[in-house]
């Protein structure tokens, strides 16, 4: 996680949720009043982002210390305890809802990924997500699918190339959509092709793809089409994958199974926070 940037993203959520000032905690309590916050886990899961704890935190007061009980990647039991922090009480209260926001959000994340890694259960299979991210958050959510065991597909797009649907309907086809791309990219540049019948993964080996992605197709469809693929070539499925039907893709022969879900559609891990 970088702390640069994740401290530009704590100082634009703080600037939005305490704008001038906290008035309650303000109000009730002097600036020089210490106490001390716990956070624990209300559910089991997977934890992810308590280095946003420190981070935050530091932001906030820089006398604050915190003490992790536990580690980003670390399974958690409901009833344990993730963190503590000694600082000003208006300082913790401040600063809760930004901080329990990020870690339950991330957490979820990482929980959810690590679920979806059983549920496969196929570990010639490398689960990733895409670029279907919170605007502002990418960087972060992306370290949470890391933290729960998988791994990332683009973080942007001069990260690699991605031939989708509409640029092969403006190219043409496939096979010209390489082609310029070929024309202007370098060696070290990888070029996917989206795929979505039988027709489009032929084209796209004859195109000599470096990665095809086979999009919105069933298992049983997954598993004849790969077998026009050569064994050189990535083969990547996406499109509507859940933990409700991931199993189903199990030695389906496939490389890579890429999941928007992971960001766009997770449920939070439920993490309290509880002065002492």
């Amino acid at each position: 996680m970088n702390q640069l940037e994740l401290k530009e993203i704590l100082e634009n959520a703080f600037r939005e949720d305490i704008g001038m000032g906290d008035l309650t905690s303000d109000s009730i309590f002097p600036h020089n009043q210490f106490g001390k916050g716990v956070y624990t886990a209300k559910a089991d899961g997977v934890l992810a982002g308590l280095q946003i704890i420190e981070t935050g935190y530091q932001l906030l007061n820089e006398s604050a210390k915190v003490s992790l009980h536990k580690n980003d990647g670390m399974p958690i039991r409901k009833g344990e305890v993730i963190a503590e922090v000694e600082a000003p009480v208006q300082a913790l209260l401040s600063g809760e809802r930004v901080i329990l926001n990020l870690i339950q959000h991330l957490s979820g994340i990482a929980s959810s990924t690590r679920q979806v890694i059983e549920l496969l259960g196929d570990p010639n299979i490398t689960i990733s997500d895409t670029r279907k991210t919170l605007p502002g958050l990418r960087s972060l959510q992306k370290y949470a699918v890391r933290c729960g065991g998988g791994k990332n597909h683009r973080f942007r797009l001069d990260d690699g190339v991605m031939i989708k649907d509409n640029h092969i309907k403006a190219a043409g086809n496939i096979k010209s959509a390489v082609e310029l791309i070929r024309a202007r990219v370098g060696h070290m540049v990888k070029i996917e092709v989206e795929t979505e019948n039988k027709k489009q993964v032929l084209e796209a080996v004859r195109a000599k793809a470096d990665v095809i992605m086979l999009d919105n197709r069933s298992p049983e469809e997954v598993k004849e089409l790969v077998q026009l693929i050569p064994d050189e070539v990535v083969v990547e499925v996406s499109g509507g994958i859940t933990p409700d039907n991931i199993s189903g893709y199990k030695n389906c022969g496939a490389d890579v199974i890429s999941l928007g879900w992971l960001t766009h559609s997770v449920k939070a891990l439920d993490i309290s926070f509880n002065l002492e």
